[in-house]
C-alpha cells in the first residue's frame, strides 16, 4: 500500500468552485494536491477577493427540491459525495424560498479555511502562463470562464479547435434598507419554502401595464458598454442572457421570464401585478438583495437611471452594479474523453465551466468527478464513471460527446440530458395531464439518487 509521500500528486490549475472541489475528493482519497490560484497575483475582470471559490454572479444554487427538479437532484448526489461545495453551500444558506441561496463571502472563506487546513492540500498563489510543465503527469485545469490568456491560447493549440465564447452578465446588488416597503413586499412564489426560507424569501417590486412598457422602452433605449472589436461576434448563453437583450426580443419577454407575475399577491394592492421584479438575499445578515435575472451591461449611470423606476426601487443604494465579462470554454465533446481527460494531452483532464457546463452546482459537480478520476490515476486503480441516469453522469455524458460538437453550446443539468423513463400502466394509474409529467419526474429522482449511491 501506497503511503501519501510516495503518490505524485495531482497539479489543480485554477480555485473556483470546480478546482477547489477537485482538490478536496482527491485529498479526501488520501492523494496529496498542489492548487494553483492566480489571484492575487494576476486579478480577474470579474472577481473581488483572493478567496477560493468565490461567487462572481448571483449567489444562488438554484433550486434544492430532490424530488422533482434536475438541479435539486446534483445538489444531493453532491451531498452523497461528501462535497465540499455543497457542504459548506448548506452551512452558509440563507432565505431563498425553494432554492439554497449563500452568504457568498462566508462561503468563500468557509470553502478556503477547509482547502488551507488539509494536509494533503498545497496552495500556490501564481499564475500558470501556457501549457503546464511536461513532469506534471497528472493535472486538472479548472479555470472556469476567465482562463488566462496564455493558458487558453497553450489549450487552443494542442487541441487543434478555435476558440468558443459567450457573454456572462452579472446581477446588481442593493442595500435592504434603500427599498419602499411601502411598495414593495416579501414573498416567495407560492409562499414555497425551502432549505433556509419562510416562504416570505424574496422582495418583490409589482408595476402595472403602463410602468412595465415603461421600463421596457428605458430598458431599450438605454446606454449600453461597447464592445471591443474581438469581442462584437460572440454570442451569448441563453441562461443568462442580459435584461435588455431580453427586452429587446418581446416586449412580453421578461412577464414569461424573471418578471413573471404568479404566485404572487401584493398586499398593497387589491390588484394583480402586470409583472413583478423579484429580489433574493444576498448575505447571512439579510441586508443585501441582488435582482433576480437582471444581469446586464448597460452602463452604470444607466442602470442606476433605468432600476430606480422600478417601484420600491426609488431610491435604491447599490453596493454593486451590473456587468459583464466574456465566458471561454472548449469543444468537449471532440477534444475530451468519457473521463474528462484532453485526447491529445491526456495527462491533462479539464473540469467546471470551461468544459461548457453551466451554473455554479454544475461546475462543482464535474470538478468532483475530475478528481476522483485523477485521484484514481495516482493510487493506480480503476475509475469508473457515474451512470446516464445520475444527474452527474448525464451532465458528463452531455460534457463528452452527448452533445452537439458542431455547434456545442454551455448546458444546465436538466432531465432533458437523463435517459427517458417510461411509467408503468400501474405506475399511471389514476394520474391525469400534467400529473403524470411530475411522476416521472420522481420516478428519474429516485432512480438517479439509487444509483448515486452505488457510485459514491
Amino acid at each position: 500500500m501506497n503511503t501519501n509521500k510516495d503518490i505524485t500528486p495531482v497539479h489543480i490549475i485554477g480555485g473556483g468552485l470546480a478546482g477547489s472541489e477537485a482538490a478536496w475528493q482527491c485529498a479526501q482519497m488520501g492523494v496529496p494536491v498542489i492548487l494553483h490560484e492566480m489571484r492575487p497575483i494576476r486579478k480577474t475582470e470579474a472577481h473581488h477577493t483572493e478567496g477560493l471559490a468565490e461567487l462572481v454572479c448571483s449567489n444562488s444554487f438554484r433550486s434544492d427540491d430532490k424530488e422533482y427538479n434536475a438541479v435539486g437532484v446534483l445538489h444531493e448526489e453532491m451531498r452523497i459525495c461528501n462535497s465540499l461545495i455543497m457542504r459548506e453551500g448548506d452551512k452558509t444558506a440563507v432565505p431563498a424560498g425553494g432554492a439554497l441561496a449563500v452568504d457568498r463571502d462566508h462561503f468563500s472563506q468557509n470553502v478556503t479555511k477547509a482547502l488551507e487546513e488539509h494536509p494533503l492540500v498545497t496552495i500556490e498563489r501564481e499564475e500558470i502562463a501556457g501549457l503546464p510543465p511536461a513532469e506534471w503527469d497528472n493535472v486538472i485545469i479548472a479555470t472556469g470562464p476567465l482562463t488566462s490568456p496564455d493558458l487558453a491560447k497553450a489549450i487552443q493549440e494542442i487541441g487543434g479547435e478555435d476558440e468558443l465564447a459567450f457573454f456572462d452578465a452579472i446581477a446588481p446588488i442593493i442595500h435592504k434598507e434603500s427599498i419602499n416597503f411601502d411598495k414593495a413586499w416579501l414573498q416567495s412564489r407560492y409562499d414555497k419554502e425551502g432549505p433556509a426560507g419562510t416562504g416570505s424569501d424574496y422582495i418583490n417590486c409589482a408595476m402595472d401595464k403602463e410602468q412595465y412598457y415603461a421600463f421596457i422602452n428605458a430598458l431599450i433605449e438605454a446606454e449600453k458598454t461597447e464592445f471591443k472589436e474581438w469581442e462584437k461576434n460572440t454570442p451569448y448563453f441563453e441562461g443568462c442572457m442580459p435584461i435588455e437583450v431580453m427586452a429587446s426580443r418581446g416586449v412580453e419577454t421578461l412577464r414569461f421570464g424573471p418578471m413573471k407575475p404568479v404566485g404572487l399577491t401584493n398586499p398593497n394592492s387589491n390588484e394583480r401585478p402586470y409583472a413583478v421584479v423579484q429580489l433574493r438575499q444576498d448575505n447571512a445578515l439579510g441586508t443585501l438583495y441582488n435582482m433576480v435575472g437582471f444581469q446586464t451591461k448597460m452602463k452604470y449611470g444607466a442602470q442606476t437611471e433605468v432600476f430606480r423606476t422600478i417601484p420600491g426601487l426609488e431610491n435604491a443604494e447599490f453596493l454593486r452594479l451590473g456587468g459583464i465579462h466574456r465566458n471561454t470554454f472548449i469543444n468537449s465533446p471532440k477534444l475530451l474523453d468519457g473521463q474528462l481527460r484532453m485526447k491529445a494531452e491526456p495527462r491533462i483532464r479539464f473540469a467546471g465551466q470551461i468544459t461548457g457546463c453551466e451554473g455554479y452546482v454544475e461546475s462543482a459537480s464535474v470538478g468532483l468527478m475530475t478528481g476522483r478520476f485523477a485521484a484514481a490515476q495516482a493510487l493506480g486503480i480503476e475509475a469508473f464513471p457515474p451512470v446516464e441516469t445520475t444527474a452527474m453522469g448525464a451532465l458528463l455524458s452531455h460534457i463528452t460527446g452527448g452533445g452537439n460538437a458542431d455547434n456545442f453550446q454551455p448546458m444546465n443539468v436538466n432531465f432533458g440530458l437523463f435517459p427517458p423513463y417510461e411509467l408503468s400502466a400501474e405506475e399511471k394509474k389514476g394520474l391525469k395531464g400534467k400529473e403524470k409529467g411530475r411522476a416521472r419526474k420522481k420516478a428519474m429522482a429516485d432512480r438517479a439518487l439509487a444509483d448515486m449511491r452505488k457510485w459514491a
